[in-house]
């Protein structure tokens, strides 16, 4: 018997029975619909934070702070005049980087450039003389990106001050329309050292659609930053404008992981902490792979179920068909022959409830992604559930093996029956 002819009596033989192979079928159905959703569910959230991650940070550039020894872990800490206000909680404090730390820093092996961090606070932007909004101003570096509703991406390098305006910000300041807004000219206020308001003019060259990971405020250009650095630092003492809370560090990215490793590792060294974008965002992407990992579990659980489910109905297949492998190995059918065609028939049987289990839950993968759409408005670009061929395949091929496991042993009491015996099988 051929191969072609095992695979064609297998596919036939595991229908004969069709209530119980349709009861069997159904417990891998739903163990594959429910594995293939979740990896979905998996693929769709991380796929966004993929999308979107530029919004945050690019890939060659390092955060970098004063690393401060210094704070307890129980108690409060004492006053240090080089402490700075940083970003965190009301009271978070960092040791501020000086000139002499940006030119250590520079000097490390493996560092390409050093920009300090130059923090701006905004008063107030406004359109036109009219009311006035506050608004925080972003950092941007070269790589970044941010999801648009109208314009383009923030020329850093622009001989005038331009910015990406929030799309929040566009019909209270009378704006419009996203579209409408791009061209406008905005006013923006800072406050002095002094204590005195002053205000300079840019032009919104965008509007930022709102995420989860996107930029907190405007976007400026390096112009428009220098501009406000300047402003809000007019009047104020020397010690004051020196002082940054982190740098962004530059390097080879295509050196690879250890080459980056080995950098971090020597900034550490020369008292400073280094942290990537994986490392900000490590901690988003452990949660949601640790949340599909558990749903998974369940569907495994259901898979496994089903396989034992596959062995009671081969057995029974054997069981019923004991006569009929005595009469086919009487002719001559080897062992080999009658345990492939019970192993295929498990394996027909897998990958019945798999294929319908992955189509099912592509199907409701859709659905619910247009259901998302309009319930999340706030997460444009979001496809919650998401499904990757590679994935499904795995899926796929995984429950097969699971059936061609589960139906070994049926399979090798068929193949260790005795002929003779079996054609006395009444």
């Amino acid at each position: 018997m051929r191969a072609v002819d095992v695979a064609g009596t297998a596919f036939r033989n595991a229908f004969r029975s069709r209530l119980r192979t349709t009861l069997t079928v159904v417990a891998i159905f739903i163990g594959a619909f429910t594995l293939s959703l979740t990896n979905g569910l998996g693929t769709g959230i991380n796929r966004y934070i993929d999308d979107t991650v530029a919004s945050v940070g690019v890939d060659d550039v390092l955060t970098v702070t004063k690393t401060d020894d210094s704070v307890p872990t129980e108690g409060p800490a004492e006053y240090d005049p080089d402490q700075i206000a940083a970003d965190g909680p009301p009271g978070t404090t960092t040791t501020a980087l000086t000139e002499d730390d940006l030119e250590t820093v520079a000097d490390v092996s493996g560092v390409l450039s050093v920009e300090p961090v130059k923090e701006v606070v905004t008063d107030y932007v406004r359109y036109d003389g009219g009311d006035r909004y506050q608004l925080g101003v972003a950092q941007f570096l070269p790589g970044m990106r941010t999801e648009l509703a109208a314009g383009r991406q923030i020329d850093l390098d622009a001989p005038e001050p331009e910015l990406v305006l929030p799309e929040g910000h566009v019909e209270p300041l009378g704006l419009g329309t996203p579209a409408d807004a791009v061209g406008k000219t905005v006013e923006l206020a800072v406050t002095d050292g002094t204590g005195e308001q002053v205000t300079t003019e840019a032009t919104v060259v965008g509007v930022a659609e709102p995420g989860v990971l996107a930029m907190a405020g405007a976007i400026p250009n390096d112009v428009l930053t220098q501009t406000l650095y300047d402003l809000q630092s007019e009047g104020a003492p020397e010690s004051r404008t020196s002082r940054y809370a982190s740098a962004s560090v530059t390097f080879d990215a295509a050196a690879g992981a250890e080459a980056q490793q080995a950098l971090v590792d020597r900034l550490v060294d020369a008292g400073y902490t280094a942290s990537t974008l994986e490392d900000q965002l490590g901690t988003i992407t452990s949660v949601i792979d640790g949340i599909v990992l558990v749903l998974n579990g369940f569907a495994v659980i259901a898979l496994v179920a089903a396989g034992i489910g596959i062995v009671n109905t081969l057995f029974m297949a054997v069981q019923e068909r004991t006569r009929e492998v005595g009469l086919m190995k009487a002719m001559g059918l080897s062992s080999a022959r009658v345990f492939s065609l019970f192993s295929v028939e498990a394996v027909v049987i897998g990958l019945v409830g798999s294929a319908f289990g992955v189509v099912a839950a592509i199907g409701v993968g859709r659905l619910v992604g247009g259901v998302s759409a309009n319930l999340l408005p706030d997460l444009p670009g979001l496809t919650l559930v998401a499904f990757d061929p590679v994935s499904v395949a795995v899926v796929v091929l995984g429950v097969m093996v699971i059936a061609f496991l589960a139906g070994t042993l049926p399979a090798l009491r068929a193949a260790r029956q005795d002929p003779i015996s079996s054609l006395r099988y009444e």
